[in-house]
């Protein structure tokens, strides 16, 4: 599973050959969590809420970029949040 990006202890990846919808998958110390690329919304786990707005606010920024990433299935890494 390549890891696309790591901010704030938060752990950013994306499988080979994954299922629809698009998405991506977190890991924050215990808890792990799969995220929508296109609503933002949690489709599998849980986040603490300062995680999880730290992770919408980083995925809204590269939404294009993460699309585009699944669809090509060509990964590489994106810059953290600041």
């Amino acid at each position: 599973m390549p890891e696309i990006c790591r901010f704030l202890g938060i752990v950013i990846s994306m499988y080979f050959d994954e299922h629809n919808p698009p998405h991506f998958h977190v890991r924050y110390n215990e808890y792990r969590a799969v995220v929508a690329i296109r609503s933002l919304n949690l489709l599998e786990g849980q986040l603490p809420a300062r995680v999880r707005g730290l992770v919408e606010e980083w995925a809204e920024l590269h939404q294009q970029e993460l699309l585009a990433m699944w669809n090509s299935k060509e990964f590489h890494k994106l810059t953290p949040l600041v």
